[in-house]
């Protein structure tokens, strides 16, 4: 028998998919609906402990509410007034929506019936690779573009790994990014007392609405920025509210750049990697559910409003016939 296996089982009406590692009595589930995590079950010597903050129910998974665990593509996060321009032509991704329903965030996908395209297990990991088509010409408005999207889990010794590969299938350049939205719940213990470290030496300025300030105004380095968004070193959250993203992220000689997060007093705590992009932290105060209670810590490619921006242009755009693919995902400590 493999350490690690692949296996099948339900939420509901809602098919699953089990990453299983038996020597460490850890697994993985996976919705089809949307390729969303659900759960990350650890086994740590003093108990069984879900890293995830996901959703526990189908109905919550069917409603997605704060896009726990979302595959954001092909945009992440928000579209200013859900209105782009890309190779001097405009769109509107809400046609119908006037004043605060203007408001579009996390990409088309976290309501898609993925397809189980392969999966595959032996004694050094457990993987299945979910593929979607749903993004075609006039299936969303404002985005008449043709993508085919593939996210592969892959769970191994050391953690889980997101690879996530978009292929151009129509006949003009797209623009499209992708990002990760999980939430972690360390433990039942205050996230003020939390340590976080992000290897970033820029924080990204936004107004408001959380829209990435315009021009070279959005690279502020941390430096010169509010001391409280300084996490280079470790320290604790403390009562600081986050919903920030971190740019210019430090890479470690295994080309990674690592985010950390630890609980002083469980011992507990993880590393979320990514080989290129920014790292949004959000201390979920503003959560439908359990506010403060977890940590999203979200490796994207780009920033939130990417398709407004002249400076992320080279990165979105993407040819017909091209493929861009983007890995990160999360080690476990303990």
């Amino acid at each position: 028998m493999s350490r690690f296996t692949v296996t099948r089982s339900t939420l509901g009406a809602q098919e699953l998919v089990v990453l299983v590692d038996a020597d460490a009595d850890r697994e993985v589930r996976i919705a089809r609906r949307g390729a969303t995590v659900l759960s990350i079950m650890t086994c740590p010597p003093e108990a069984r402990h879900d890293l995830a903050d996901g959703f526990p129910d189908e109905k919550d998974l069917l409603r997605h509410k704060d896009s726990r665990f979302a595959i954001m593509t092909p945009f992440a996060n928000r579209v200013n007034d859900a209105r782009y321009t890309f190779e001097a032509k405009s769109y509107d991704l809400q046609p119908d929506a006037v004043g605060a329903d203007r408001a579009i965030r996390h990409g088309f996908l976290r309501a898609v019936e993925y397809v189980i395209q392969r999966e595959h297990a032996d004694d050094g990991r457990a993987s299945v690779t979910l593929v979607t088509s749903a993004i075609r010409p006039g299936a969303y408005p404002g985005y008449p573009f043709a993508l085919d999207v593939s996210i592969t889990f892959t769970l191994d010794e050391k953690g889980l790994s997101v690879e996530a590969k978009t292929r151009n299938v129509g006949d003009h350049t797209a623009p499209t990014f992708f990002g990760w939205h999980p939430y972690f719940r360390l433990s039942d213990n205050p996230i003020e007392g939390w340590e976080l470290q992000v290897p970033a030496d820029t924080v990204i300025a936004t107004g408001e609405d959380f829209i990435p300030l315009p021009g070279t105004r959005a690279w502020q380095a941390l430096d010169k920025a509010d001391p409280s968004l300084d996490f280079r070193k470790p320290r604790v959250i403390g009562n600081t509210a986050l919903n920030n993203t971190y740019a210019d992220l430090q890479l470690d000689a295994d080309g990674r750049a690592r985010t950390y997060l630890r609980d002083r007093k469980s011992g507990r705590g993880i590393a979320v990697w990514q080989e290129k992009g920014v790292m949004l932290v959000f201390t979920a105060d503003t959560a439908e559910r359990d506010a403060r209670k977890s940590v999203a810590l979200e490796p994207m490619e780009c920033m939130a409003d990417a398709f407004n921006r002249d400076d992320c242009a080279p990165l979105i755009a993407l040819s017909p016939g091209e493929e861009r693919r983007f890995v990160c995902g999360v080690e476990f400590d303990k």
